[in-house]
């Protein structure tokens, strides 16, 4: 059976699939071979991002579905299986059957009770809000933060709301001050504890990756220093906040050779308000365990942008909860005088709200991190929205200063870019200070849609690598960068952390990697799976930003390609973007949706 199915050709047939099939063929020769179809496509499915089969779109999964049934006469296959399971939406399946079948959504099992356990965890948080306490007394520090306030300042407005809420979505592009609402709400919620005579909220801020934690982390530490300088907040309340932020997994505390965590619903996080950036980076069963890790009566707070690619793993979860959020909380300017008025306000909104999770979003908007020198706003709006004809006139006009368009440009090694693209990475070859090294490791990146072929991340790296040390090069040479690819919590490396390879006096190669409090150097043969790093995915990028970003789309189509891919990747540079493509493929491109399969959204309307 499984062999008569043409997969696309950048999903590939998995053995894990085709194993299933065999399991239940063995288990019962009788099965019907719709159901043993369904059932590889269903684990197929996980493998590009889906949470389930649609029934009605096998296309997404395959190249050619016409040998596949008709969704009614296969939903009704499956229905009468042995092999699946037909529960109540909010019902669980029962454990000892693989598949379960919800409309025309075919899960495996345990994917469909991550959705299920994350919209009851979603739910919980949503329904427990904080205490009601005076906050009148609130009043004149969230002037002092919010001077703005009344000139219907979305920020003021997230933090206000972070008052009422125990979950809480800020959502925005990069640069709209997201971190930056963050710190000054963290400094209200310690105030208002002190406030009360209550013990000190005891906050953890995280992150997907441990690069995102270190940008989330320097950026609240930013925030903080500027606050500090006010003369109307009172130093004490800084004390009391967090100074580092971790990895997901650093803090729901993995277990060796287990999909599990120590916390979870029956031993919660011992926190009082759990902040998480970059959350459109986190996949569905990560998001579930983290929901059900927060304890009763604490806050969830998740920031992220929801145009970014979704989570490389099964999910599209931010995307999901911000369509059941609605559009973002929208008030009135008169509204937005005071912390009283606009909380009164907010009051008499709750009350309209229909979905359980509409009334716990803010959503900032423009920033895209630019400086003076990059004019990217009007071109990353255009992405976003997947409006072709207006980014491409906008490119081939070249009049967005920091943005430059190398049309029908596939060779980045070519005289025509080589020495500008290679520039920022030479200075690494002269330097032997690790962390002036690393402080110049992200002035430049290739960008790539796909991994492998003549534009994809793994040849341009090696590539590069050549042109910067030679055909004859040692593997770690002077200057090398490397990208992490897994994480490591004995040498507390994770997935997505940039190092670099620099010789000591004795002529020893050492990688090193930035840390909480100073740099850190391992010795090559020592460190987790890695690779090159002066080209890497889009997906790889997200949680990190650089001054340079040049970006390679490949010669031809490709179903990766999408408007989230696009806007991923122009919103990592800070200074300057270089997009080099065909303008049939970029129009393609942002012509396409990265679309999941998921029931999610729907989950949490209902």
């Amino acid at each position: 059976m499984s062999r008569q199915l043409s997969l696309h050709a950048d999903a590939g047939g998995r053995a894990v699939d085709r194993a299933l099939v065999d399991v239940l063929r063995r288990l019962d020769p009788a099965t019907d071979p719709r159901v043993l179809q369904a059932a590889e496509l269903a684990s197929l499915a996980i493998s590009l991002g889906h949470a389930a089969l649609d029934l009605q779109r096998p296309q997404l999964l395959v190249e050619s579905f016409d040998e596949l049934p008709q969704p009614q006469p296969w939903r009704e296959a499956l229905q009468a299986s042995r092999w699946v399971a037909t529960p109540a939406p909010h019902e669980a399946a029962p454990g000892d059957v693989p598949l379960v079948l919800e409309g025309d959504l075919l899960y495996l099992r345990r994917y469909r009770e991550y959705e299920r356990r994350l919209v009851a965890g979603l739910r919980r948080l949503a329904a427990h809000a904080p205490a009601a306490e005076d906050l009148a007394t609130l009043a004149p520090l969230f002037a002092a933060l919010f001077p703005h306030a009344r000139d219907d300042d979305a920020q003021a407005r997230a933090a206000a709301l972070a008052l009422r809420r125990s979950l809480l979505l800020v959502t925005g592009g990069p640069g709209t001050g997201k971190t930056t609402t963050i710190a000054r709400l963290l400094v209200l919620l310690v105030a208002q504890a002190r406030n009360a005579g209550r013990d000190t909220p005891r906050i953890a801020l995280a992150a997907p990756t441990g690069r995102a934690a270190d940008r989330m982390a320097a950026s609240l530490h930013r925030s903080l220093a500027t606050l500090r300088e006010h003369p109307d907040i009172d130093p004490v309340l800084f004390d009391a906040l967090p100074i580092d932020a971790r990895t997901l997994h650093r803090l729901l505390g993995t277990v060796p050779g287990s999909t599990r965590f120590r916390h979870d619903a029956s031993q919660p996080l011992a926190f009082d308000a759990v902040v998480v950036d970059e959350a459109s980076m986190v996949d569905l069963p990560l998001m579930c365990k983290l929901v059900e890790a927060v304890r009763d009566g604490a806050r969830l707070i998740l920031l992220g942008d929801a145009d970014q690619l979704p989570s490389v793993e099964a999910g599209d979860v931010l995307a999901a909860i911000v369509e059941a959020s609605g559009d973002g909380l929208a008030l009135p300017v008169d509204a937005v005088q005071s912390l009283q008025p606009l909380l009164g306000t907010m009051a008499s909104i709750e009350s309209s709200t229909t979905s359980p999770l509409q009334g716990h979003r803010i959503h900032l908007r423009r920033g895209y991190r630019q400086s003076a020198a990059l004019d990217l706003a009007p071109l990353a709006d255009a992405a976003r929205q997947g409006h072709a004809d207006e980014a491409l006139a906008l490119l081939r006009g070249q009049q967005l200063s920091g943005v430059h368009f190398h049309a029908d440009h596939f060779d980045l090694l070519s005289a025509a870019t080589r020495e500008e693209l290679l520039a920022p990475w030479r200075e690494l070859a002269t330097l032997a200070d690790p962390r002036a090294a690393l402080a110049i490791a992200d002035r430049a990146r290739v960008l790539t849609a796909l991994r492998e072929g003549q534009q994809g991340a793994s040849q341009l790296n090696a590539r590069i690598e050549e042109a910067l040390a030679g055909a004859q090069r040692d593997a770690y040479f002077h200057g090398r960068l490397l990208l992490v690819t897994e994480n490591s919590y004995r040498h507390g490396l994770f997935n997505g952390d940039i190092g670099v390879c620099l010789r000591d006096d004795s002529g020893t190669i050492v990688a090193w990697f930035n840390g909480a409090a100073d740099v850190r150097g391992f010795h090559a043969a020592a460190l987790p799976a890695h690779g090159g790093a002066f080209a890497m995915t889009v997906h790889k990028s997200q949680g990190s930003e650089y001054d340079t970003v040049w970006l390679q789309l490949p010669k031809q189509e490709a179903r990766t390609l999408s408007r989230e891919l696009v806007y991923t990747a122009l919103t990592r540079a800070r200074e300057c973007v270089h997009i080099c493509a065909s303008e049939a493929v970029l129009r393609g491109a942002l012509s396409r949706h990265a679309q999941r399969v998921s029931g999610l959204a729907q989950r949490l309307r209902t």
